[in-house]
């Protein structure tokens, strides 16, 4: 299993076009519905930085992120929407609850 994290900040007008980006990954994600994979993203409350967490828990170790058509398009031209580079770190999980679970409600 393999956890990552993103964190980037997008050009303030370029806000919207980024969600829309987002909100189409995961449309397909529930179209499709990968295994091996949990994701979530976040903007935090300074309305411009995002959060991207991934655990990829596929026997290969292949992100099966890659295979989402509509996480291509978000990825195409990203340097245009960020300012500066995105900060890509590996997670180690100390504890955790309910945090990737199955669904979007409680």
């Amino acid at each position: 299993m393999r956890r990552i994290m993103v964190r980037y900040t997008v050009e303030a007008d370029r806000v919207a076009e980024n969600e829309a980006l987002v909100r189409a990954v995961y449309e397909e994600l529930d179209r499709t519905r990968p295994e091996g994979l949990r994701y979530a993203t976040f903007r935090l409350e300074d309305g411009v930085s995002f959060v991207h967490v991934a655990s990829v828990e596929t026997h290969d170790g292949r992100n099966p992120l890659s295979q989402v058509a509509a996480f291509a398009r978000f990825q195409d031209h990203i340097r245009d929407r960020v300012v500066g580079d995105p900060i890509v770190s590996g997670l180690d999980e100390i504890g955790a609850y309910r945090m990737l679970g199955e669904g979007g409600g409680p």
